[in-house]
């Protein structure tokens, strides 16, 4: 929103109804009070400013939030990252078969055990608690053996692992494995993921996909994010699994790894 206002506050055309998509609900109900507006071209349209303190908040919201508490003020505190995160964790030092939490901040990071050498990113929470199994399975897509003697399972469910503060706490492992869903989703927070840590990122998958295609079962939400599944498949090399996406027009979750 920031570059309509500046292109406003000169005197430049821009694209009047797109700029109101971007406004605040508030504002949006009562552009009209706010600007008046003269179109010069197609879907170009030079706008005046009516109410200069009306327009003033707008800037003010449109600035990026310096905090999270910053962020609330401005009516949105997902506008900016939280300062600390919080993942669950099982390692090898566990007592008992709960996990343990690490406790990553922008500046320090909090956690009571040494970690293995690799670490194995599961996005659902139900294949984490069942990480055995989700380590068996890795172990066979990647045709190594992995066992929490040698790499800790995580949980990254909700984009969490795409956050600056938790990719630069996972650069400290050698590799790192991620099992994401099979669809646009996990491939995006894959590509997100590798884009950061390069060649220590690693995207658990079959070898061969055929045995699986009758577990693709998700219809996907639209064309469009069947169309980016494939996208994302082919950039990122994984041509059997775009065909996968081809063959059975649907995506698959990683629940279906634990229905066997």
């Amino acid at each position: 929103m920031n570059d309509y206002l500046e292109k406003i506050l000169r005197g430049q055309p821009i694209n009047y109804e797109a700029f109101l998509k971007k406004l605040p609900e508030p504002f949006r109900r009562r552009h009209r009070e706010f600007f008046a507006t003269e179109k010069v071209q197609s879907n170009r349209w030079v706008v005046t400013i009516l109410d200069e303190s009306a327009f003033a908040e707008l800037q003010n919201l449109a600035q990026a939030p310096v905090s999270r508490v910053d962020a609330a003020k401005k009516g949105d505190s997902h506008r900016h990252g939280t300062e600390v995160s919080f993942l669950l964790v099982y390692h090898q030092g566990l007592a008992s078969s709960r996990p343990d939490v690490a406790v990553i901040g922008t500046e320090s990071v909090d956690i009571g055990f040494h970690r293995a050498r690799s670490v194995l990113v599961v996005e659902n929470e139900r294949n984490f608690f069942q990480y055995p199994q989700m380590l068996s399975f890795a172990s066979e897509a990647l045709g190594r053996p992995l066992e929490l003697a040698n790499c800790d399972v995580v949980l990254g469910g909700g984009n969490r692992v795409t956050r600056g503060a938790i990719l630069d706490w996972l650069k400290g492992y050698e590799e790192v494995f991620c099992a994401f869903d099979y669809d646009a989703g996990g491939l995006q927070m894959f590509s997100t993921v590798a884009a950061s840590l390069g060649d220590k990122a690693t995207f658990v998958q079959p070898t061969d996909w055929q045995p699986w295609l009758d577990r693709f079962c998700k219809v996907p939400d639209s064309t469009e994010r069947f169309t980016k599944a494939l996208s994302l498949a082919e950039a990122l090399g994984f041509v059997s699994l775009a065909e996968a996406f081809r063959a059975t027009g649907k995506f698959m979750e990683q629940e279906m790894i634990l229905d066997e």
